[in-house]
């Protein structure tokens, strides 16, 4: 999960919660029709507010204290580990196919300005359908698919430029 800007790791196993490699037991309560969370931490009980934003993103609200939070499984951290380019890449790198499928949907269009995170193209693969997501604040330079169309793994499909530019 990142929180604040911060990537952290998490584990959950049941009650057991490995939060970047400290095991700990945790449970999460929740108390009906509100945003509020019992969270306990090896005895430690905590309230929060958790509002989910969609799409994996959410508000966490504790101690006075407010913080947007993203939430991925594994399987989305390693499709977005294969879009993003190796080594230094000046600006916004070009978000490509992790896998070859086809293209269900395309959801920007050149000239659009996406936050990070912003879904922009929508592709099957193995019966699944995989949201690819810019991975940085930018403009849309280039759209280089459109439904309907196989790509193979690493084929650029959309191709950003920093909003300053």
């Amino acid at each position: 999960m990142t929180i604040a800007g911060r990537e952290i790791e998490v584990v959950v196993d049941g009650a057991r919660v490995s939060v970047n490699g400290k095991p700990s037991e945790a449970t999460l309560t929740v108390i009906p029709s509100t945003p509020l969370r019992q969270l306990s931490v090896n005895g430690r009980p905590s309230e929060l507010e958790l509002e989910t934003v969609g799409g994996g993103h959410w508000t966490v609200a504790l101690g006075g204290e407010r913080w947007e939070a993203e939430v991925v499984d594994e399987r989305t951290r390693h499709i977005r580990s294969l879009t993003a380019s190796a080594g230094a890449h000046r600006g916004t790198p070009p978000l490509k196919a992790p896998m070859p499928g086809l293209v269900l949907r395309v959801l920007v269009e050149p000239g659009q300005s996406v936050a990070a995170g912003t879904g922009a193209v929508v592709l099957e693969a193995m019966k699944m359908e995989n949201e690819l997501r810019a991975t940085a604040t930018a403009v849309i330079s280039a759209v280089r698919v459109e439904p309907g169309q196989t790509v193979e793994k690493g084929q650029v499909l959309v191709e950003f430029r920093s909003e300053a530019t």
